[in-house]
């Protein structure tokens, strides 16, 4: 019984020492991640299958186990300067997303692969937005981000990071650069709306100046239709010697005292001479006067 109790107590101080040797041999390798196995500091092999590995030298002192991530990361990079193709600066920000194609290299090629990252980019955007002019590195944004992205994953290839994607995320200026700026465009503007109504001051001119060609081409053709007027009402009147004896009389009338008008009284439809003026009714005190002059002759009164 006392031989069973201390094989009882070894057995239980000896199942922890045998557990945790167990995990010592172990390596785990999580989704998206790869893991480094060196010996001595040397790199002895490269663990990428999900799961449990069983690596009995992973005990040694020596051996050690070193974890990379396989999955999308990215960087923002904020407030490089740089001068475009005009000398203005201009502050931008970049959105750059990457991955770890090849652990053993981020690992190893590179002492600190992040701040290499980040001065590389800053030299990419010098290099490539230095050629271009501010509207065109504020419009064309897409079109930069991928020639940001080709020209930066050709370094970081050697680093073992692959770049995935590039993006201007915000351009910006000096504030008194955006000062200069802003005030060059509001006296483009004004130029603009200046010119605009001296466009639109011409343009009314010009069809004031059409009309009344117009007006005045149908005036004088209107003129010259009166005189064509007279002769057909006169060659009609010729065709009544009555009416028009009492025509030529009326307008002999007319001719002595002008400061009257005279009309025709009697017919079924009044008959004015073409050459007198507005008819006006006679005054009251010529009605009596009136009232003695026959059918068919012509009268005369005051305006």
């Amino acid at each position: 019984m006392k031989y069973f109790l201390l094989g009882a107590s070894l057995g239980a101080l000896l199942l922890p020492l045998l557990a945790w040797i167990a995990r010592a041999m172990i390596i785990e390798v999580q989704e998206n991640e790869a893991v480094l196995v060196t010996r001595f500091g040397k790199l002895s092999a490269t663990l990428t299958k999900p799961g449990p590995h069983f690596w009995p030298s992973r005990a040694l002192p020596w051996v050690h186990a070193i974890a990379v991530s396989l999955r999308r990361d990215f960087r923002l990079f904020r407030t490089i300067h740089v001068n475009d193709a005009r000398g203005t600066t201009v502050i931008i920000d970049l959105w750059v997303e990457f991955r770890v194609v090849d652990a053993a290299r981020a690992t190893f090629s590179v002492a600190d692969w992040d701040r290499s990252l980040q001065n590389l980019v800053a030299h990419s955007a010098t290099s490539i937005l230095g050629n271009r002019q501010f509207n065109e590195i504020l419009c064309d944004r897409s079109e930069l981000g991928a020639l940001l992205q080709q020209d930066i994953a050709k370094e970081t290839e050697r680093w073992g990071l692959a770049v995935d994607q590039v993006y201007i995320s915000k351009v910006n200026l000096l504030p008194e650069v955006s000062r200069q700026i802003f005030e060059t465009i509001a006296a483009r503007l004004e130029r603009a709306k200046a010119d605009i109504e001296e466009t639109g001051r011409l343009a009314v001119a010009e069809l004031d100046a059409r009309t009344e060609t117009k007006v005045a081409a149908l005036v004088a053709e209107s003129k010259a239709q009166y005189p064509l007027a007279i002769s057909r009402a006169l060659a009609r009147l010729e065709k009544k010697p009555a009416v028009y004896a009492a025509y030529e009389e009326l307008h002999r009338l007319s001719l002595l005292r002008p400061h009257r008008t005279v009309v025709f009284r009697g017919f079924d439809e009044p008959i004015r001479a073409i050459d007198a003026a507005m008819v006006s009714a006679l005054p009251r005190e010529s009605a009596a006067e009136e009232q003695k002059i026959p059918h068919g002759r012509p009268a005369h009164g005051t305006h």
